[in-house]
């Protein structure tokens, strides 16, 4: 059986990369052939290998099952912005089609995909389809990563409401710490485990030195 999840995140930059790195480094130590797959990204650079974004390049290092860049991100944009003012602006649509033939080749390739959503829950990718809507089509479960800051809270409720008037599984919750902790850190921490009614699935700390190889130590092995 294929593991299929969605990391969605309460707003953008909340640490959506390290989570899925660290789900990644799971995988591989439990044995799992792992993918992650990044289909809509904005923010990219030229490289000698064509374009790329740099989220796309840390899911393939992590991946141990290593495909083609334009596999695991077909939809890549150059300007740091949200995909449907992008697309629209270079007349590059974005095609559930193809975000889903994609997966389908991933399927059969792992067993394992951790799926990297772009900004938060409601992201639009045009003028009247939304992210979430290709999640909700292709029934895949979602692990919310919540970047611990003043507002997160609110941010936090709103986006799991909004997930669960879908039906989609909510299968927990990360903690990110995007800055060093303020007093009062643990004050949001419990409110959030209070008031969040899924799986707690562990807490990633302010990293300094930005060490992303033992990411999955900060994650618990025993919800997969």
């Amino acid at each position: 059986m294929i593991k299929r999840f969605f990391i969605t995140g309460t707003d953008t930059k909340v640490g959506k990369t390290f989570s899925s790195i660290a789900l990644l480094q799971i995988a591989n130590k439990m044995g799992f052939k792992s993918i992650g797959y990044k289909p809509i990204s904005s923010g990219s650079e030229f490289t000698k290998y064509g374009l790329c974004n740099n989220d796309a390049l840390l899911l393939k290092k992590n991946s141990s099952v290593k495909l083609k860049y334009n596999i695991i991100n077909p939809y890549n944009f150059l300007n740091n912005t949200s995909p449907n003012i992008i697309s629209k602006k270079i007349n590059k649509p974005i095609s559930f089609y193809k975000i889903s033939s994609n997966l389908r080749y991933i399927e059969k390739k792992t067993n394992w995909i951790i799926i990297e959503g772009a900004g938060g829950w409601f992201t639009p990718i045009s003028e009247n389809k939304k992210f979430s809507d290709w999640v909700l089509k292709e029934n895949i479960e979602i692990i919310l990563v919540v970047g611990i800051k003043l507002g997160c809270i609110n941010h936090s409720l709103l986006t799991i409401e909004a997930i669960k008037k879908t039906g989609l599984i909510l299968k927990g919750w990360i903690a990110n710490n995007i800055n060093i902790k303020t007093i009062w850190h643990n004050e949001y921490i419990n409110t959030l485990k209070n008031n969040i009614c899924v799986d707690f699935l562990g807490e990633i700390p302010y990293l300094t030195k930005n060490n992303k190889n033992e990411l999955w130590k900060y994650i618990n092995f025993t919800y997969f």
